[in-house]
């Protein structure tokens, strides 16, 4: 019943609003005719019209109405800037409050029930920033006030925080408008327009937003600075803690634009990619590849034989390519470069300065102007019983323990269903040994679409392992991994254990918690890839949400760049086209959207998919099994994402991420010109077939009509 009569009361104002034609009265125009109607009275009465106005400036702002930015030049041609000011403040704080009430208290509970997940976003950064986070609104008017006073009731922010930042927030732009409303009071004629006041009035409302932006940035700075003493002089003006994939992007740019760096390492220059990831892995599978086309060569004409692994000189060819690509990430190239590198172990000690325990034993300190943290990640080792006497290996330390081996290992147990997982578990398996493969979960590749799971199971299973969905892994004993399903325990012997279930962020060890650096599995940035201190940022896998190196190049120009010259403009980084690739045989690429994300935000689409088995080069080099899978809007060629399964997978993926990046469609890339044979023609014919099943019948019926009468 309390809210049928909110309503109800929120409808007559609204009702008297159209039928008293109020609308009329809250014009420029209007204004001036009312100022010059009630002068007589005001000095008679300034009271009742001091109250009266303020009642209605309460009662508009209440109900939401137009007219309260009116009413606001209005109060000072009446009052003058000192008393409207004081009015208006008062006024539209009340009258804020008052539509913030409302809305909290007939809109919030249904508002809840269907747009929670919508609304997430705001009250985490309430949660946050507290009242900081309004007042950045308040100060910064990028959504008209009316609609800050609706959407705030919707979120947990309390009342008394809502009206007293609203006030204070409001007052900056409140004091621009009613100095504004004294001088279009004075205004005579169409000369009064170019009075140096009002034109100085309306200088200031243009002003007010970039006002606001330097103030919260100040307060914000000082805030977050409490406590820390600046440096006079800085030794650098940037310094990176990590020679990753990130570390080294950052640390290139700022070298090439002449600002004076130091790189930070406290292992291999290269970081995992080079060392440990996506170079040795790939080494790794293009050998396993080369073995299973000798077990199929009768697929090409030949005579298949068994291969004779030589793991030793296997190993020995996966050392050899991370030797060869190593000076494109060595410390001489990018001391050439301008970097200076430093080999140790850094620690930030406050927001300007970096402390480095040096390899050769000394300790060195820098100040710098700003700081990009890429400390990369590392594998997640999972507290299972026995896992540490198991001697288990991780997609790190396998390397080095197999450089030892002159055979594969005869049996070996692979701990996790990911792509890392899948990777290694089909090479190993084509390199001879026999793998068996336990996954938690149902799914290999969980995160994909079920079709691309059940394809990437069945290629493993021919590749020789064995995969143990449902199956979770209870603890380690004897050599053995004791497994447990719904069907009971399982007891896998091992000669090498591997886990692959994940990786996580390096956060330890780097001074983070020790001067309030925010983390939460990962480090805490903005959408400029700042940490809570303005000049420092975090870039790769440390900051997320991707694990992939191109991820990490990608956000690296952001960060360097932003902490090179944020004090003039900064980049929002660009995530919007993503793409990934897993490196099974064949390969699994994907950008965008896959079906199963696209059911989960609620998002329309329709499919197209085109059978790599049709396509003449595929079938001219025996590479028949896949397809290209394109979401796209319905009725429209706009990409919404890309699935592809096929040999070079990750190079045909290229066009969509191109496409999408430049709001490229299906129409347009049907329209170029693809080499004929290749597998890229896959991409062309995908976008055929998406434009035969859009096809304008009614208008194809007429030209059939046509074609007849032609015929006569």
């Amino acid at each position: 019943m309390k809210k049928i009569l909110v309503v109800a009361l929120i409808a007559a104002l609204i009702a008297a609003y159209f039928a008293f034609d109020l609308g009329d009265y809250l014009t420029l125009d209007g204004i001036k005719a009312v100022a010059g109607r009630i002068d007589a009275f005001y000095a008679d009465n300034p009271a009742l019209v001091i109250g009266g106005f303020f009642l209605a400036y309460v009662a508009v702002t209440a109900a939401s109405l137009p007219g309260a930015a009116i009413m606001t030049l209005a109060a000072g041609a009446l009052f003058g800037l000192v008393l409207g000011t004081v009015i208006v403040s008062f006024a539209s704080t009340i009258g804020a409050t008052l539509a913030f009430l409302a809305s909290r208290y007939v809109l919030r509970d249904w508002v809840e029930a269907r747009f929670g997940k919508r609304l997430k976003g705001v009250n985490e950064g309430l949660e946050r920033d507290g009242a900081f986070y309004l007042f950045t609104i308040r100060m910064i008017p990028l959504f008209p006030f009316f609609v800050v006073n609706l959407v705030m009731g919707l979120t947990r922010i309390r009342t008394w925080t809502f009206a007293w930042v609203s006030q204070v927030g409001m007052l900056l732009g409140t004091i621009a408008y009613v100095n504004a409303g004294t001088q279009l009071g004075r205004i005579e004629s169409t000369s009064g327009l170019l009075s140096p006041g009002l034109i100085g009035s309306f200088v200031v409302l243009g002003f007010v937003p970039w006002i606001g932006k330097g103030v919260v940035g100040v307060i914000r700075r000082r805030r977050v600075y409490r406590g820390f003493s600046r440096p006079k002089r800085f030794d650098r003006n940037l310094v990176v803690i990590g020679a990753g994939s990130a570390g080294l992007v950052a640390a290139y740019i700022a070298a090439q634009v002449k600002a004076k760096v130091t790189l930070v390492e406290a292992e291999k220059m290269g970081g995992d990619c080079l060392n440990t990831g996506c170079v040795p892995s790939k080494a790794l599978i293009k050998s396993a590849k080369a073995a299973a086309t000798m077990r199929h060569a009768d697929r090409y004409g030949l005579h298949p034989v068994e291969p004779q692994v030589a793991f030793g000189e296997t190993m020995a060819r996966v050392r050899r390519v991370i030797e060869t690509i190593e000076p494109h990430d060595s410390i001489e190239r990018y001391e050439g470069l301008g970097v200076d590198v430093v080999k140790g172990r850094a620690r930030i000690v406050d927001p300007w300065t970096v402390e480095i325990a040096r390899d050769d034993g000394q300790t060195q300190r820098l100040t710098t102007r700003g700081i990009v943290i890429a400390t990369g990640a590392e594998p997640v080792v999972p507290p299972i019983p026995g896992i540490e006497a198991s001697g288990y290996l991780t997609s790190e330390t396998l390397w080095e323990a197999f450089e030892k081996r002159e055979e594969v290992p005869r049996r070996i147990a692979v701990l996790g269903g990911g792509p890392i997982g899948c990777e290694l578990s089909q090479a190993l398996a084509r390199l001879g040994a026999d793998v068996t493969q336990v996954e938690q979960g149902e799914r290999v590749l969980a995160r994909e679409d079920e079709e691309v799971s059940d394809l990437a199971r069945e290629l493993l299973e021919e590749a020789g392992v064995t995969v143990l969905t449902g199956h979770e892994a209870v603890r380690f004993e004897d050599g053995a991994l004791i497994a447990e399903s719904a069907a009971g325990m399982a007891r896998i012997e091992y000669d090498a254990a591997i886990v692959a279930v994940g990786r996580k962020a390096r956060l330890s060890g780097f001074g983070l918690e020790e001067i309030g650096i925010d983390t939460d599995r990962t480090v805490s940035t903005d959408e400029f890839l700042a940490t809570k201190f303005p000049n420092i940022y975090a870039a790769g896998d440390v900051a997320g949400p991707f694990q992939y190196t191109h991820a990490a190049s990608h956000q690296a120009w952001y960060a360097s760049v932003n902490a090179l010259f944020g004090q003039f403009w900064r980049f929002k980084a660009d995530y919007r086209v993503m793409p990934a690739v897993t490196f099974l045989d064949p390969e699994f690429a994907r950008v965008g959207l896959n079906e199963r994300e696209a059911r989960d935000a609620d998002t329309e689409y329709e499919v197209t998919t085109y059978r790599i088995d049709d396509l003449d080069r595929a079938i001219a080099e025996s590479e028949t099994r896949g397809f290209v899978k394109v979401l796209t809007v319905p009725g429209k060629d706009t990409i919404l994402g890309v699935t592809i399964i096929a040999a070079h997978a990750g190079e045909l993926l290229a066009e969509y991420v191109l496409a999408m990046k430049h709001g490229i469609g299906l129409n347009k890339i049907l329209g170029t010109i693809h080499s004929y044979p290749t597998m890229a023609e896959a991409n062309k014919y995908a976008a055929g077939d998406w434009k035969r099943a859009h096809k304008p019948e009614g208008l194809l019926g007429i030209v059939e009509r046509y074609h007849g009468w032609r015929r006569g």
